[in-house]
């Protein structure tokens, strides 16, 4: 966890932070889809990692998140870099869907963020998506602005998606936590001055988040409200 400051909003990540670990589900769809996790690592890692062709080339994953790549686009090019254990080729008509159908919500990242509203703090989600559907059953009261990177032309860790979200809350980035279970963007996001925590687990964003919110009489407490930030 970074930064002590005035924090009255929360801006958190969907994948790995309120469902299970990507690598949990990645695993499942991997074995549903007869491929190595292992070499699918290997493709995220060559156009994700440290060594990834540097942002604004031509890298699919970047494209795709910033909407400027077609979902089908994105699958033929994801498919043409994968195959199966059996050495045959993976089908590149649904499988984004194919991929994310295997995450889920984790109900105790749900029941903090809803404690967290409840105690009068707004929280936003960002999330890089790669054009797949999100399953909204259960957002109904869960956030108060939702911003998905290829709706909006950009991208975790650019600067100015999360200037925007914190706009969107009526905030400036000061006055925001940002939650990710990715360091490049918890850095991107301490850079600009926002409170950070890098996720783990449940218990200990919700050890995080409460020690940032009590300072201001908001701290998510079960069963009510515990005070109002400042607006």
């Amino acid at each position: 966890m970074t930064g002590t400051g005035s924090v009255s909003a929360v801006i958190v990540d969907w994948g790995g932070v309120l469902t299970q670990s990507f690598n949990e589900a990645v695993e499942v769809w991997a074995a549903a889809e007869n491929v190595s996790a292992a070499e699918f690592d290997a493709v995220l890692g060559r156009l994700l990692g440290p060594g990834a062709v540097p942002d604004g080339g031509p890298n699919p994953f970047h494209r795709v998140e910033r909407g400027e790549l077609s979902v089908a686009e994105f699958e033929s090019a994801l498919a043409a870099l994968l195959r199966r254990t059996d050495g045959t080729p993976v089908p590149a008509k649904g499988l984004v869907q194919r991929m994310f159908a295997p995450f889920a919500m984790d109900p105790a990242m749900t029941g903090l963020l809803r404690r967290v509203r409840a105690a009068g703090v707004p929280v936003a989600l960002l999330s890089n998506s790669w054009g797949h559907r999100y399953d909204r059953e259960g957002w109904d009261g869960l956030f108060d602005a939702v911003v998905i990177s290829c709706e909006v032309g950009m991208r975790k860790p650019e600067p100015e998606i999360f200037r925007h979200t914190a706009r969107l809350l009526d905030r400036i980035p000061e006055e925001c936590v940002f939650v990710d279970d990715l360091g490049r963007n918890v850095r991107a996001a301490s850079a600009l001055g926002m409170a950070t925590v890098h996720h783990r687990t449940a218990a200990e964003t919700t050890a995080a988040l409460t020690a940032l919110l009590s300072a201001l009489g908001s701290a998510p407490a079960p069963g009510g409200r515990a005070g109002s930030p400042r607006r």
